[in-house]
């Protein structure tokens, strides 16, 4: 049986904490920000936990990385 490939595009951009959730980067920062609320730029620092539905979508992506 061949190994399968992990997608590269995934392996960029999304991380894997202890615990087997997916951290990623906020989105919504790249451009337009005169249009986005203050508080919306500060609240969209960082990572954040992507949701479940969301995961199991990226850990077919990545299937060493578990």
């Amino acid at each position: 049986m061949p190994k399968m490939k992990t997608k590269s595009a995934a392996k960029k951009r999304f991380t894997f904490t202890a615990n087997g959730h997916v951290k990623a980067g906020v989105a919504g920062k790249r451009h337009g920000m005169i249009k986005r609320t203050t508080k919306f730029i500060r609240q969209a620092t960082g990572t954040m936990i992507l949701d479940d539905s969301d995961a199991k979508i990226v850990k077919k992506y990545m299937p060493y990385n578990r």
